[in-house]
């Protein structure tokens, strides 16, 4: 199960991007059988043993305390957004309660995607669903998905590693799309163990898509609240559009992610063309 290793995974990959020469350390003579820094070096750093840090690493130290955890996250040079990862991690219950498998949309986040006329957008969820969607974020996003799927709802994350040319040509930046998804569900799965849905669907994307297994193994970690990108669009053209994210105050792994553009732009006038466009389809 992904939980009982994902602190030890998180660890090790916040190790290999670190040099010992970063942290004053030797580099030494010999050539290093793996990258970044080794577990004998973080741990005096960090303040605590070798051999309790070994056993962190390995699930076997289920009662660390807030600050060694903070410390580890000094050492480690973490971010805001990994160090609330790290901690959470370590907080992971053995016991966990499994979550229904058909995640239903609560109404009223439904109603405040509906609110939305001149911008895109959706309601997510804890897995990537696409749980509802305005006619100008569907003409956006996935206008080759029907507006009302039956089934299995639409996924931002399968579109953009499982139908790769529709994404790529989308995206400008696509690798940074990506990585963000994986952040995503990173943070989705610390935050939600007791989802086999979601552990099954990683596992199902890790067989199916070489680039999100490799993205998984390297652990990016964001909570993707503000996200300017790049959308290339086949009717209207090239559009940089901000992404919030916004959650309510009970997070239940729901939210709803609005797209807008800056005022006065090209970029707020192409989208512009696109709400026509959509509203005579519409009609």
């Amino acid at each position: 199960m992904y939980p009982s290793s994902a602190l030890g995974e998180f660890l090790r990959s916040r190790r290999a991007r670190l040099q010992p020469e970063e942290l004053g350390l030797p580099g030494g003579v010999r050539r290093r059988r793996v990258a970044g820094l080794r577990r004998e070096e973080l741990a005096p750093l960090a303040g605590v043993s070798v051999g309790y840090y070994i056993r962190l690493e390995q699930g076997q130290a289920p009662n660390v305390s807030d600050e060694v955890l903070d410390a580890l996250a000094r050492t480690l040079r973490l971010d805001a957004d990994e160090r609330r990862h790290l901690h959470r991690l370590a907080r992971i219950p053995q016991a966990q309660t499994s979550l229904p498998p058909t995640e239903v949309l609560r109404p009223g986040l439904s109603h405040m995607v509906e609110a939305f006329t001149d911008a895109p957008a959706i309601a997510v969820g804890r897995r990537g669903d696409i749980l509802a969607w305005n006619p100008l974020a569907h003409a956006l996003l996935a206008p080759h998905w029907p507006v009302m799927p039956t089934g299995r709802p639409p996924n931002f994350v399968r579109i953009d590693f499982l139908e790769l040319a529709f994404a790529r040509s989308l995206y400008a930046d696509w690798a940074a799309k990506a990585r963000d998804d994986v952040a995503y569900l990173q943070v989705s799965v610390s935050n939600f163990p007791g989802d086999e849905q979601l552990l099954a669907f990683i596992a199902e994307l890790k067989e199916l898509s070489p680039e999100f297994r490799e993205l998984w193994a390297e652990h990016p970690v964001s909570n993707c609240a503000t996200i300017a990108r790049e959308y290339r669009h086949p009717q209207v053209g090239a559009m940089t559009l901000a992404a919030e994210l916004l959650r309510p105050p009970d997070d239940e792994g729901q939210g709803v992610t609005v797209f807008q553009a800056e005022p006065g732009s090209v970029s707020q006038d192409r989208l512009r063309r696109l709400a026509e466009l959509t509203s005579g389809s519409a009609a």
